[in-house]
């Protein structure tokens, strides 16, 4: 009788280690405890169900702790389970915000020379491009699924052809005055510039490389400010 209930007992605890659910692994816990007790005695006052009860409960606080993955991971745009969220800023006091990005648009020789002389068949590649630019910053939130709908006071793109590299080099600041920052509409607006640029020369060229999309500087909110070492 003693060896049967030691069989048995060592099947549920097979059994119990290799449950993933949790529900599961807290019934086999009290089942195991059960045996163990049927067949060894009470057990001592802190016994292995209790341990790992504790090292759960550990574990689902941290993870339902926002604090946690904001402090310790900066991680803001996950729920309390892992899941997709807009952040919410609605505790936030508006300040003013500041954003500078950039990006290049290499060119090659033959479509820089073109550009240069105005000459392409799609028309003034730079103007249409800063237009384009201005408009994606504004269109930033129907873009990026998680940004907020934010009022923006002033949206910059500039485009300078470098004749050493045969490329377009934009540069876009966003401005505005609110809750959360316009690192994300400086950012599409170069990009989106880019693309553009892209386009209107893509009869020409198909080796045209867009690269070093980056954040130059930012300034304001909770964070201060921030500019990336030359």
């Amino acid at each position: 009788m003693f060896l049967h209930r030691v069989s048995s007992t060592l099947r549920l605890s097979r059994r119990f280690f290799s449950s993933n659910n949790s529900h599961d692994l807290g019934k086999g816990i009290a089942e195991l405890n059960k045996e163990l007790e049927f067949v060894f005695g009470e057990p001592p006052p802190y016994s292995l169900g209790s341990a790992i009860d504790n090292q759960f409960i550990a574990q689902d606080s941290q993870i339902v702790s926002p604090e946690t993955a904001e402090n310790e991971f900066g991680l803001t745009h996950i729920g309390n389970r892992g899941e997709a969220q807009m952040v919410d800023v609605s505790h936030k006091e508006s300040s003013k915000r500041v954003a500078v990005a950039s990006c290049k648009v290499i060119l090659g020789r033959k479509v820089f020379d073109l550009v240069s002389a105005n000459q392409m068949a799609k028309g003034d590649v730079l103007s249409v491009a800063k237009i384009a630019g201005i408009i994606g910053a504004k269109q930033t939130s129907n873009l990026i699924p998680l940004c907020h709908n934010i009022s923006l006071t002033h949206v910059r793109v500039d485009l300078t052809l470098n004749s050493q590299d045969c490329s377009v080099e934009v540069e876009g600041e966003a401005t505005s005055t609110g809750k959360t920052g316009v690192e994300m509409e400086a950012m599409t607006a170069v990009t989106i510039a880019g693309l553009t640029v892209y386009d209107m020369c893509k009869a020409a060229s198909k080796d045209i490389q867009i690269t070093d999309v980056r954040l130059e500087c930012k300034e304001g909110g909770k964070s201060g400010d921030w500019y990336r070492e030359k």
